[in-house]
């Protein structure tokens, strides 16, 4: 009989101190898949820079989930080998175990990257750099969500863009790849439709030293304007270049895969001023200057290409998955679409102390994103903002909003 009073009591006791012991916060790991070697090397560093702002203002603010650490660990797809992607989302799915990723960049990578390993996984993914139109109607269990505008609508841009520059034929060279053929096909359908001509329309393949032939068949069209749908560290680099060096096209055009500075290494500035080109942006409202200033003040870019919406792709997951109440993946993708639309209270970019306090008395919330609303449709596309940029002594500069 003492033993069995005995037993209780010491049952009673470790009952009374589980009740009374506080909470542990709990840590959460993000994961981010860019392509830091290959055709976009040197666009990716200030995209994952633009994740890492959004995940060092949560834990500069207090932490998440009671006060937990968020991490973001990276790993590399390299953009254009879609065993590489799937191979880098498989380990930190299964075996680095995130709750969530940002990524991928390239739209073949986060293509494969899901299809392989997120979606088994029950992983969300929002990618700040997909463009691709096949991404919209991926079977995904709403999953795969973006935050930069579709190239549907990108192409769509562009065209008018080129033809309010008095251009009505093109030829377009476009590389091999989810990216690529779907920009190009956008691009040509719009351009037609507004009457244009589209004189060639040809894939060329990625990581060869010499264009020089592909070059020639689309000079051959009779088109002076070359648009050139690419990557800036890969092939879209060595066409540019070799396209000035032919001397066989007088305006060059390009979409966001090649706006970057590094497109231009080795050409002669004066034969590349006034290059035109598209790039998802971000409109003048609030939250664009609260990421700037942010990213300025931690030596930052704010404006590099897809910076902005990478911040913006962190800054959701966190949110989200304060909303769910755990680093659980169960439930984080329904919680992303609720912390990311009306109704609610607007959270604007750093605002992540406010947003916990609200969550936890049971309001809505509403993020603003740097780059604007993020209101992800079924698909989980955003509508977004494309921007016009164009080569000035050398570089590339945003000249404003692409009508």
């Amino acid at each position: 009989m003492r033993y069995l009073t005995k037993t209780l009591a010491l049952g009673a006791t470790a009952i009374a101190l589980a009740v009374a012991a506080p909470a542990y916060a709990d840590d959460v790991t993000l994961g981010f898949l860019g392509g830091f070697t290959g055709p976009i090397e040197s666009l990716t560093p200030p995209i994952f820079d633009g994740a890492k702002l959004a995940v060092s203002q949560v834990n500069d603010q207090g932490g998440i989930l009671g006060g937990g650490t968020l991490n973001i660990i990276s790993s590399d797809t390299t953009c254009a080998d879609a065993t590489a992607a799937a191979n880098a989302a498989d380990k930190q799915v299964n075996t680095d175990n995130v709750t969530a990723i940002v990524g991928a960049l390239c739209s073949g990578a986060t293509i494969s990257a899901a299809n392989n390993a997120a979606i088994p996984g029950n992983v969300v993914m929002i990618s700040p750099a997909s463009t691709s139109p096949a991404l919209t109607n991926l079977s995904d269990n709403d999953l795969v969500f973006r935050t930069p505008p579709s190239d549907a609508y990108q192409g769509e841009v562009l065209a008018r863009l080129i033809k309010s520059k008095g251009i009505d034929n093109i030829a377009i060279t476009y590389v091999n790849n989810d990216y690529g053929k779907g920009f190009a096909d956008a691009l040509s359908a719009a351009f037609t439709a507004q009457g244009g001509t589209v004189a060639a329309n040809e894939a060329h393949e990625e990581g060869k030293a010499d264009y020089r032939a592909e070059l020639g068949s689309l000079s051959a069209s009779g088109s002076q304007a070359l648009v050139i749908l690419a990557y800036a560290n890969g092939s879209g680099q060595t066409i540019l270049r070799q396209a000035v060096e032919s001397g066989n096209f007088k305006t060059l055009i390009g979409g966001d895969g090649m706006v970057g500075n590094e497109a231009l290494t080795g050409i002669d500035p004066a034969a590349v001023e006034g290059m035109i080109a598209t790039k998802p942006g971000t409109p003048q409202i609030p939250g664009t200057a609260l990421f700037a200033k942010a990213a300025t003040d931690a030596g930052l870019d704010p404006t590099a290409v897809y910076a902005p919406q990478a911040y913006d792709a962190a800054f959701l997951l966190a949110l989200a998955i304060e909303k769910n109440g755990s680093a659980a993946r169960d439930g984080l993708s329904a919680a992303l679409r609720e912390v990311a639309t009306a109704p609610g209270e607007v959270i604007l970019p750093g605002e992540w102390k406010k947003a916990v306090d609200l969550i936890k008395a049971g309001t809505d919330i509403n993020y603003e994103g740097a780059t604007g609303p993020v209101d992800f449709d079924d698909n989980g596309d955003v509508p977004g903002t494309i921007v016009e940029m164009t080569v000035k002594d050398g570089k590339f500069v945003e000249v404003g909003p692409a009508m």
